[in-house]
């Protein structure tokens, strides 16, 4: 779990450039280092948020959407390498719109290539069955062949290719189905 001895690492991560978001890469780094320097403890308790307490999400158009139930892990091997994080709705295994996959994740540059994101993607495959999933959907780029072998690798099988919305650039995805 996110730590406060840990969020040094986390800090000096998102200074050298990497970001936890794909989709928004360094604006979200950037508005991660401003809420981390406002209240440092406040972001923490926000890394784990099981019962989207933490009110709507702001959407790249300036629109907002309801905040689903989600928890993030820090990646470590003795120093930070990256994130992985599990979102969900009770009850189903649908997500709204704005949520492309139930789980979401990034290793930092220099620790790439290494099975981090494999065994992260592993070990969060136990709370997703906790919270009485039959499966989860994870989606990825056709370009990035390093993810689809982290979710391959973890028993997923592509399901379908589609067009994202809008709202994350309209560009092709795959998405992959991991059964639980």
């Amino acid at each position: 779990m996110p730590a406060r001895e840990h969020l040094p690492a986390y800090i000096a991560a998102l200074e050298q450039g990497w970001s936890p978001d794909n989709v928004l890469g360094k604006a979200a780094a950037d508005a991660q280092l401003a809420r981390i320097a406002e209240d440092p403890d406040g972001f923490l308790v926000g890394m784990d948020d099981p019962e989207a307490r933490g009110g709507p999400i702001p959407q790249r158009d300036g629109s907002f959407t309801e905040r689903l139930p989600g928890i993030t892990r820090w990646i470590w091997d003795g120093d930070f390498c990256g994130s992985i994080g599990f979102r969900w709705r009770p009850g189903t295994e649908d997500l709204p719109p704005t949520c492309l996959g139930h789980v979401g994740y990034a290793v930092v540059p220099w620790k790439q290539g290494r099975g981090h994101a494999t065994a992260a993607l592993a070990m969060i495959l136990p709370e997703a069955r906790a919270k009485g999933l039959r499966w989860i959907d994870l989606t990825t780029d056709p370009a990035n062949l390093p993810s689809q072998r982290v979710i391959l690798a973890n028993g997923g099988a592509l399901l379908e290719r589609f067009i994202k919305p809008a709202i994350f650039g309209g560009a092709e995805g795959l998405r992959f189905r991991i059964p639980l």
